[in-house]
């Protein structure tokens, strides 16, 4: 069974874009949920960050969301709706055992 990959993206809404924003991320969590890619949760702080946790199906699935228009079309989106303020592509997990 493929590992699922945990990635995990900080950023903020450009000025007057938060709803769009929202919207936007909301059609790619849905296309990504959709084609089995991943699973997303978005939390905000009281600062206006968001924090995502993306756990991607597999690195296969990962390069298919990549190479798919939808998902391409929705980052390209994002670019004028969000700053990205720090990505990790993987995070592997600790065993504290």
């Amino acid at each position: 069974m493929a590992q699922k990959i945990l990635s995990l993206a900080i950023y903020e809404p450009v000025p007057d874009q938060e709803q769009a924003s929202l919207a936007t991320m909301r059609d790619l969590v849905a296309v990504l949920a959709a084609r089995g890619y991943s699973r997303d949760t978005l939390y905000r702080d009281g600062a206006g960050h968001y924090v995502l946790f993306r756990w991607w199906a597999s690195e296969a699935m990962r390069q298919a969301a990549h190479e798919d228009a939808d998902v391409l079309r929705c980052w390209a989106k994002l670019g004028n709706e969000i700053r990205v303020i720090k990505i990790y592509e993987t995070l592997d997990e600790v065993s504290l055992k």
